[in-house]
């Protein structure tokens, strides 16, 4: 007994001594940091990817690229179908600031889709580059509102609110829509539409009339969107990495820098905090009122 004790403390140490290697070699090997070097060839990598939820983290790499001295310019990837107002507005001004107290310049590199939120982002770079076949576009707000009254009152459920104010209530499901509730939300989408041409049309040298009459929540392919006005170039990300290493006054071959991005070991899971890896597991809050772009 005594021997197979020994036996299962050497192998749990063994275990662990293998966890910890992993752990410190991906560190090592598969995190990258933006580098502090002299040199200034080096390009920063900013990717938007997938519905625009949370701007935290890019606003975060942005700003990091901002403090490092190295690093003359900027090459957003987007391939998103839009995502969140306020998240999109977020990074956007990100992109701004970084152009406005770097003087240093940013290029938007549009891959499949990048329309709605993502075409908002990009509005907040110098030039645009879009594939001929890019979907971009979209411009517009929408906010969808589940009734789900009639269902409640076929398997009689009643729903009883208290409220302090009479639009408290409103778009909540188990209620139809009033006319006055319709009215209200039209104003809230409206407000937020008109922010949204505001910036297409600062972005785009544009009377916000002439942007109107492209904003109706169409999308159009990268060709179309050139022949509108909405983007610079046609050309692939290749294009767009040697142009802003162009502006930038890079005559080497530019080096990509990409943030820094922790990445989670087996040895997290083993020892770390568990309670922040389920929160990014768990489904996306479902929010009443949602405007998206």
């Amino acid at each position: 007994m005594k021997r197979l004790s020994e036996k299962i403390v050497i192998a749990l140490l063994f275990v662990a001594i293998l966890v910890f290697l992993y752990s410190v070699i991906t560190e090592l090997f598969f995190d990258s940091a933006p580098s502090i070097a002299v040199s200034k060839n080096k390009i920063g990598l900013i990717e938007v990817k997938g519905v625009i939820i949370d701007s935290e983290k890019t606003v975060e790499r942005i700003q990091d690229f901002q403090d490092n001295s190295s690093i003359q310019g900027l090459i957003v990837r987007i391939n998103s179908p839009g995502g969140g107002v306020a998240a999109s507005q977020e990074i956007y001004e990100a992109l701004q600031s970084y152009r406005r107290d770097t003087g240093k310049p940013v290029v938007a590199s549009m891959a499949s889709v990048a329309a709605s939120g993502g075409y908002y982002v990009a509005c907040g770079v110098d030039t645009i580059v879009a594939n001929p076949g890019t979907t971009t576009g979209s411009i517009g707000v929408i906010m969808e509102l589940m009734d789900y009254s009639v269902l409640l009152q076929k398997i009689g459920v009643e729903v009883n609110v208290v409220q302090s104010g009479r639009f408290k209530d409103s778009g909540r499901g188990s209620r139809k829509l009033t006319k006055d509730d319709k009215a209200y939300f039209q104003q809230f989408i409206d407000d937020a539409y008109s922010q949204f041409l505001d910036v297409v049309a600062d972005a785009r040298n544009m009377d916000k009339s002439q942007v109107k009459k492209l904003a109706d929540g169409r999308v159009y392919t990268g060709q179309q969107a050139l022949a509108n006005g909405l983007v610079d170039k046609l050309g692939t990300y290749s294009d767009a990495v040697n142009l802003v290493a162009r502006m930038a006054g890079i005559e080497d071959q530019p080096v990509l820098v990409r943030p820094y991005v922790h990445k989670r070991t087996f040895f997290d899971l083993l020892f770390g905090d568990l309670e922040d890896l389920a929160q990014e597991f768990t489904s996306l809050p479902v929010l009443r009122y949602q405007l998206v772009y």
